[in-house]
């Protein structure tokens, strides 16, 4: 079969998206290597993370913070349940909106945790200057908006 040719600017965007890929698996999985001591898987920790800083929430908003499927978090608050970490509230006014909610051991457990996250995404990210991490910033904020 033959290979299809593509143009200069063609290969540049798809050399350019396979680094921006591979950078960013590379650095998410170092980064929450850390959570292993914890027993959290990086799903986990995103639920908790965003309930910590943003209050209950229910599963489809949670689904849309984090990136995942619906599905997927529902399996993902299932195990936090059944660690004890979050709880699921329905509501007295509509029946049909359940929040999850951290338990006071999720909320501890991301007291201690979050600083050393931020330590080692700080430390991960060392490599780039200041200026360097702001551009980056700045043209990763300008490819998600498209």
């Amino acid at each position: 079969m033959k290979k299809p040719k593509f143009s200069q600017r063609q290969q540049q965007a798809l050399d350019l998206y396979v680094k921006l890929m591979r950078a960013g698996n590379r650095v998410t999985s170092s980064i929450h290597h850390h959570l292993q001591h914890d027993n959290l898987t990086h799903s986990q920790f995103a639920i908790l993370e965003t309930l910590y800083h943003l209050g209950p929430q229910n599963q489809s908003e949670l689904s849309r913070k984090i990136l995942k499927s619906n599905a997927n978090v529902t399996t993902v608050v299932d195990s936090l349940e059944k660690k004890h970490l979050v709880s699921r509230m329905r509501s007295e006014t509509d029946r049909r909106v359940v929040k999850v909610h951290l338990t006071s051991a999720g909320d501890e457990m991301l007291a201690k945790i979050f600083p050393r996250h931020v330590e080692v995404i700080e430390k991960r990210l060392a490599i780039l200057t200041d200026q360097e991490q702001q551009q980056l910033a700045e043209l990763l904020k300008k490819l998600g908006k498209g």
